[in-house]
């Protein structure tokens, strides 16, 4: 199958996400939105850009070194039409292209991305296309306990609005436990997978020689899952499971 990666508009984009992406918030700094085709059919979206803290994610895989947030883009999102999740070799064969498409479009020297451990990805198609693999990092999200629906922290502005006034305190960075027990919501802890592919000669020096990146990659039994039981203190759990039709909340969110 020849694919081809071009931009499209960014309407386009978000109205693809939100019907094919597990999460239907469209991150803030995006620079890119291109669509995967063959013989002119949309087969899949990625959105590039950089995440909540661009400078500092490239000054930590790099810490001595002075590249800046222009040296690297991130996947914020990438998803296909169902049909092609289950095409073997489909992922890899994307992630190629969109390599080739920023190597002559870009002047970055890397792509980096992130694979969600809480949805039990340890980010085996960027193991397939030789990335190469810089750690974990634990991360959280809430889950509402009847519809599981599950809610990211940065998309809960208006749950923590209420958990401020619930506590009669100005500002809330995180729900509570006793705000949480009152809403139905539990927080839930897992992993995230940090990736990264190098785009010159002079990106695959600098990953030589950086500590972080390495090509030891996670597998399934590295997944790890925590639900929240008291103040800070957690319990091992199996995989959770979310509704990815539910949108009470992130429809919200995304108002």
């Amino acid at each position: 199958m020849q694919l081809i990666i071009e931009e499209i508009p960014k309407n386009e984009a978000i109205r693809f996400i939100r019907q094919y992406h597990y999460s239907k918030i469209i991150p803030k700094l995006c620079k890119y939105f291109l669509g995967i085709f063959s013989s002119q059919k949309l087969l899949g979206v990625v959105e590039l850009g950089w995440g909540t803290q661009p400078l500092q994610t490239i000054r930590k895989l790099f810490p001595d070194t002075a590249l800046q947030t222009t040296d690297y883009l991130e996947i914020g999102k990438m998803c296909f039409l169902p049909e092609m999740n289950h095409t073997q070799y489909f992922g890899s064969h994307a992630l190629s292209t969109l390599i080739q498409w920023l190597k002559r479009h870009t002047d970055c020297l890397f792509l980096y991305t992130l694979a969600d451990g809480i949805e039990g990805k340890c980010g085996y198609v960027y193991q397939a296309s030789n990335f190469f693999y810089c750690g974990h990092f634990k991360t959280s999200v809430y889950r509402d306990q009847q519809t599981y629906e599950k809610i990211h922290p940065r998309s809960a502005r208006r749950l923590l609005e209420e958990n401020a006034r619930f506590d009669n305190v100005e500002k809330k960075h995180w729900l509570t436990q006793d705000f949480c027990e009152y809403k139905g919501i539990e927080k839930i802890n897992g992993r995230m997978f940090r990736y990264i592919y190098p785009l010159t000669k002079g990106a695959k020096q600098l990953l030589k020689n950086s500590t972080y990146c390495q090509k030891d990659y996670p597998k399934d039994k590295d997944l790890q899952f925590e639900v929240r039981i008291g103040h800070r203190k957690y319990k091992q759990i199996p995989q959770p499971k979310f509704n990815k039709n539910k949108l009470f909340y992130n429809i919200q969110n995304t108002q």
